[in-house]
């Protein structure tokens, strides 16, 4: 799958998850044409480790198996070290609040997690590869047909063009765990920071029933931020849009009802996490 120094270059944002899985699958099928999957690592300390187990011991492996190159990044600074987001998060006397924390009436605040730990740092190797403005990258995302919402051509980065394979398939989420399984995949976790704001109420229980430490680690981490805001006079954060500490908003034991609703719009709308 190398390319020419005259092609236009092609590569997948891969996330880790179903959709991402899934293209890869189609990729080794001739079904899609990437040069290169891209994915980007937020962190050993962030990502659910789940996901950075799950690419190492099966997409990985698969890509290499089928010619197909696959690469992981990871946010670099400029004297060489690695940041982490939860590394940002914790670092002492930091300010830098980049998750969609849920404000006190539920609504996530603003954030640059996505933009700096997987948008720039894909874009920085996409540079390194040769994309620029004059000549831009097409570069696969993973959204199917079920959540098209979350399509959004208007974020392409000068860079780059985004471009929708599962769209243009008309692929759905059930497509995608049927083309994996075919493959001779397990399905993937869903992909994302574990400790997210945009998890689902029933993700945040699975979690304190299944990986307590994690599920620890994020009441912990929603402890810190909300110490230092109080030092600055500010209103209380909450991890769930319950107005209230995780460990309370949910408790151990507790269960979601199968009617439970769920606002979509809070949902990460970049394509890069949740794929």
């Amino acid at each position: 799958m190398s390319q020419s120094t005259t092609a236009t270059l092609r590569a997948f944002s891969f996330g880790g998850g179903v959709q991402s899985v899934a293209c890869l699958v189609l990729a080794a099928q001739g079904r899609i044409d990437f040069d290169v999957f891209l994915f980007a690592n937020v962190g050993e300390d962030s990502e659910d480790p789940r996901t950075i187990d799950y690419f190492r011991q099966h997409a990985a492996p698969y890509a290499t198996a089928h010619g197909i190159r696959i690469e992981e990044l990871q946010r670099i600074r400029r004297d060489g070290s690695t940041e982490t987001l939860w590394g940002r998060l914790t670092k002492e006397g930091s300010r830098s609040l980049p998750i969609p924390v849920r404000m006190s009436n539920g609504a996530p605040g603003t954030r640059s997690c996505t933009a700096d730990f997987k948008i720039k740092v894909i874009g920085k190797r996409l540079k390194q590869l040769g994309a620029s403005e004059d000549s831009p990258a097409v570069v696969g995302v993973g959204i199917s047909l079920d959540e098209i919402q979350r399509a959004n051509n208007r974020r392409s980065e000068p860079y780059e063009q985004i471009t929708y394979p599962l769209l243009d398939l008309g692929l759905r989420r059930t497509d995608c765990h049927r083309l994996i399984r075919s493959a001779g995949l397990p399905v993937p976790p869903k992909s994302a920071c574990f400790f997210c704001p945009f998890h689902r109420p029933e993700a945040w229980r699975e979690m304190r029933r299944t990986a307590p430490e994690l599920f620890a680690k994020s009441c912990q981490l929603e402890t810190l931020l909300n110490e230092r805001r109080a030092k600055l006079g500010k209103d209380p954060v909450y991890l769930t849009r319950f107005g209230k500490p995780l460990d309370r908003a949910i408790p151990d034991g507790w269960d979601t009802l199968p009617f439970d609703e769920w606002d979509e719009t809070g949902l990460c709308d970049s394509g890069r996490c949740f794929t």
